[in-house]
């Protein structure tokens, strides 16, 4: 049976994604939906906002040697981020890239569903806590910027800020019930009891 993880703490060096209302079609271009699995999305991800037709560099942030540390990645967004159409490529594409957690001023219901259940918080703040916070980066992009999900606090050097996550899904974080698989696992002797006691279960055998 699988272990819950638990989740409080999210660090990695950070990555600023300025603009509003970015879009999963720029995340993760449509065209690699078709992929069977999810194994090499991070090489697409933004890969039209990196690449031109000839897959030669546009110089996007993504690419800029000092954000290429290896390692976890912490993503930090403006307003609306994961927007349009319910693809879970993109979080995925995301994660697969190295991003380990966002945060920013507001974030598309269903991307945000999607980043819960891949173990990939996604908090908010302030307009002008995330403008002071982009800002920093920046300037300076070789610290680590930690997320406390237990303090509720985004840490960046010096820099503290408050952030926000639903009561909800920050306990499931913090207890380990936010992989649905795990907690099916874990409950695996009472869904067996539960089963056995069942008579139109129990008489195909449990």
């Amino acid at each position: 049976m699988g272990q819950l993880v638990k989740i409080t703490k999210v660090g990695g060096r950070p990555i600023p994604l300025r603009g509003n209302d970015i879009d999963t079609d720029r995340i993760i271009p449509a065209r690699y939906l078709k992929a069977v699995t999810f194994d090499g999305l991070g090489a697409a991800a933004f890969y039209d906002e990196r690449f031109d037709a000839q897959g030669n560099s546009k110089g996007h942030i993504m690419d800029d040697p000092r954000f290429q540390a290896k390692g976890s990645r912490v993503a930090v967004v403006n307003k609306n981020f994961g927007c349009g159409s319910s693809r879970e490529h993109a979080p995925q594409a995301m994660l697969r890239w190295g991003v380990k957690a966002l945060i920013g001023e507001t974030f598309a219901d269903i991307f945000f569903g999607n980043c819960v259940a891949l173990g990939m918080p996604c908090v908010t703040a302030s307009e002008a806590d995330i403008g002071r916070l982009m800002t920093a980066v920046e300037a300076d992009p070789t610290k680590e910027l930690v997320i406390d999900l237990d303090g509720l606090t985004a840490t960046y050097g010096e820099l503290s800020i408050p952030v926000k996550l639903p009561a909800g899904i920050r306990n499931q974080f913090l207890e380990g019930t936010w992989d649905a698989t795990r907690v099916l696992l874990e409950a695996t002797p009472q869904i067996k009891a539960t089963a056995a006691r069942l008579p139109y279960v129990a008489r195909f055998g449990s």
